[in-house]
């Protein structure tokens, strides 16, 4: 059952924060698909932040999507027509390129919220957290233990009124000391997301990160809006919205 504390307010529902793939033509919210910029010397550059000026292109594929488009030329026609024009080079390594930026931006923003007092570590603290209905989004290290990682999910069950419901954190492909100088704590291994905002933030940027390289994670049957950040919507999810709104900026 729903409990409004463990409600998250829906990402990005402004209109003119929706673009669509120049790839597949799919629409979603900017936050979970790629800005490509292109730069003075004519190079395609990733812009995950999307600060870069002039036009920009967006994509919401996968690394192997991507990978495939540069491949058959698909990416080469899809450019020239958001840039209208054909003087520019694709970088052979352009979705590795991208796959570092996306990192950093999610460890980025790890990082930012550990500083806003957003985020706990240390398995009893966020156990308490869990059981005291408390947590909002739930993440463990790529080499956590799966039985730490399970008695934090038990917790979270119990605080949320789901026992026996598929509630449970998501394991990022971040070892310990990768998290650990992110969030510039010693040894993490389990971070749990106390605020509802922050978890929403959180979430757009782990899971543009997660799309791209492949690594989305099974939503669960009974997934609740606090579980955005362990489980957002793909970008296939967002076919049906329509805007008016300039596409590639």
């Amino acid at each position: 059952m729903r409990s409004p504390r463990n409600e998250t307010p829906p990402l990005n529902t402004d209109v003119d924060a929706v673009r669509s793939c120049i790839l597949t033509r799919v629409r979603a919210p900017r936050a979970a698909l790629v800005r490509l910029a292109l730069a003075p010397d004519g190079a395609i550059l990733p812009d995950v932040r999307a600060k870069a000026p002039g036009r920009g292109a967006w994509i919401g594929v996968t690394r192997a999507g991507l990978e495939a488009a540069i491949t058959n030329g698909k990416l080469q026609g899809a450019l020239a027509r958001a840039f209208r024009c054909s003087e520019f080079a694709i970088p052979l390594d352009l979705p590795a390129m991208i796959a570092t930026a996306l990192e950093k931006n999610a460890l980025d923003r790890l990082g930012l919220e550990a500083c806003s007092g957003a985020l706990i570590t240390g398995s009893d603290k966020i156990a308490e957290a869990a059981r005291s209905g408390k947590l909002h989004a739930l993440y463990h290290a790529a080499d956590a233990s799966a039985d730490g990682a399970g008695k934090l999910a038990q917790a979270w069950r119990v605080g949320s009124d789901r026992e026996g419901a598929d509630l449970k954190g998501l394991a990022l492909p971040a070892s310990r000391p990768i998290l650990s100088m992110a969030l510039g704590r010693d040894n993490v291994v389990h971070i749990g997301v106390i605020d509802r905002m922050a978890a929403a933030r959180l979430g757009e940027a782990l899971m543009r990160w997660l799309h791209f390289i492949g690594s989305d994670p099974e939503p669960a049957p009974c997934e609740t809006a606090s579980q955005v950040a362990s489980t957002p919507p793909s970008v296939g999810r967002h076919t049906a919205v329509k805007t008016t709104q300039e596409e590639f900026e």
